[in-house]
């Protein structure tokens, strides 16, 4: 297994914030991005004109930095801040 992978699949700590969407943790990235997308899936919260923007509701908008909308490549390096 290569190094990237395993760093990928290791258990990681949750912030509250994040934890209110996806559960509390530990667990690891892959398992936090799949969740967020249930979450997003759930609440209707992807962009219908634009499916990479998500429309962050209150409890996304404390993961998101305060933002309405962002798009999927900001919105990992933005859950990124809630893993330790």
């Amino acid at each position: 297994m290569s190094p990237t992978n395993s760093a990928f699949m290791k258990p990681m700590t949750i912030s509250d914030d994040l934890a209110v969407v996806v559960g509390k943790g530990p667990m690891p990235r892959s398992e936090v991005v799949k969740k967020l997308w249930e979450y997003i899936k759930k609440h209707d919260l992807q962009d219908p004109k634009n499916k990479r923007n998500i429309n962050a509701d209150e409890n996304l908008k404390k993961v998101f930095d305060g933002k309405g909308m962002v798009n999927m490549f900001e919105m990992t390096k933005l859950v990124s801040k809630h893993l330790s």
